[in-house]
């Protein structure tokens, strides 16, 4: 578990646009994804990734969780996310299976759970 959370999250992003792109989605679906998650703006990410945090240090420092993120739930590597007890982990595969969603075709309203 620690080394997922050192790792930067200016490492894993770009692989989030592939895989969104490799299935039509854009980068700013993914964008958009991740200011509802976490409540950075394209400002505010963009010096996160500047500064090479970690998934540890991105989420500590993130604005505001989205306070509808109880909503999302599903299997991403293997565990239900909802029932994932370290919250930091949790955190992370929040974001997974958000960006697991949008390369599955599935609407953004669906995924923003509106």
């Amino acid at each position: 578990m620690e080394r997922v959370f050192k790792m930067s999250f200016a490492g894993l992003y770009p692989m989030y646009i592939q895989k969104a792109n490799k299935k039509g989605r854009t980068q700013e679906e993914v964008d958009t994804i991740l200011y509802w998650l976490t409540g950075y703006n394209e400002k505010t990410m963009q010096k996160q990734m500047e500064k090479k945090v970690s998934l540890e240090t991105f989420f500590d420092e993130a604005p505001k969780l989205n306070p509808n993120v109880h909503l999302i739930t599903g299997v991403v590597c293997g565990c239900r996310v909802e029932e994932i007890e370290h919250p930091l982990m949790q955190k992370i595969r929040y974001m997974d299976k958000l960006i697991d969603e949008l390369a599955k075709g599935k609407a953004m309203e669906k995924i923003l759970r509106k």
